[in-house]
């Protein structure tokens, strides 16, 4: 073997020794293990989806040991609410304890990842649980509507990671409003047509181009002492205390009247942007 042979089998090497370690991972891997607080956040909205849904199927397998007819018992779905009401508060500050202290270098995706859970596994679930045995309607179309729930809430989550509106709004019914939405249809109605129709539709306002205002400041405040109201509202009606349904149904009547007033606002709005427009051509 002469020395050029030599030279270049070690020049091979070395080749090969270089592509290899600048296929290795850069970065501060290290701080990337490190959870802060705003990660603990989001760590307890998920596990707060997941108590929700283990609520919720214990409430169908308890049926099932029993041998009785399975119908949700509002103790359970009170409990699951006030899991994802929870889980929904920890969302809300997990982003402003970011801002405040020190965000690590996973916390925009454990917080997706958190959602999907809370938001988009646990209401879809919970549609499953209210109508699927209720016997009134068909098994494929509550799986549908169940299934829509879940599929927007993914595709929410991923518009919002990429795609960014120049007012800073959120572009879509945000998943945490529209889970919200979807408990309390369950809560107030009755599985039918009309209902599913209706859960679909807050499936479709989540991927749908309307704008929805982001909570800051007063709004934020807003938004937190609804939540709380909310909470006290269904642990009395979970409690069967007198007075618990009429809170019920009128805090989830403002839920639902509030997310369809929003698209209405916005499409009144550019209805008169237009006219002025259409005036300022014509002038």
């Amino acid at each position: 073997m002469t020395t050029s042979d030599l030279g270049s089998g070690f020049g091979a090497g070395a080749t090969w020794q270089v592509e290899e370690e600048d296929d290795e991972p850069r970065g501060p891997v290290g701080k990337a293990f490190r959870l802060s607080a705003a990660d603990s956040l989001s760590l307890g909205n998920a596990l707060s989806g997941f108590l929700a849904v283990c609520v919720l199927a214990w409430s169908a397998i308890s049926s099932l040991q029993a041998n009785v007819k399975f119908a949700p018992d509002p103790r359970f779905f009170g409990t699951a609410v006030v899991l994802l009401l929870v889980g929904a508060t920890c969302d809300l500050f997990d982003g402003l304890v970011a801002r405040k202290f020190r965000a690590s270098a996973m916390g925009a995706e454990l917080d997706n990842l958190a959602d999907v859970i809370s938001f988009g596994f646990a209401p879809a679930f919970m549609v499953m649980i209210w109508a699927g045995f209720s016997g009134k309607l068909p098994l494929w179309l509550v799986l549908v509507a169940a299934g829509s729930v879940l599929l927007a809430g993914v595709v929410r989550l991923a518009r919002f990671a990429c795609v960014k509106t120049k007012s800073g709004d959120f572009m879509g019914l945000p998943i945490p409003m529209g889970a919200m939405t979807v408990v309390s249809i369950v809560l107030l109605f009755q599985p039918n047509y009309l209902t599913i129709a209706g859960i679909m539709a807050v499936a479709w306002l989540m991927v749908s181009r309307i704008e929805y205002p982001k909570p800051k400041g007063n709004l934020a405040a807003v938004v937190l002492a609804w939540m709380l109201i909310n909470v006290a509202c269904l642990t009395i009606w979970a409690a069967q205390i007198a007075g618990g349904d009429q809170l019920i149904r009128v805090g989830a009547t403002m839920q639902i009247a509030i997310v369809s007033a929003i698209p209405l606002r916005v499409l009144m709005f550019k209805q008169q942007r237009r006219r002025e427009r259409r005036s300022e051509n014509a002038g």
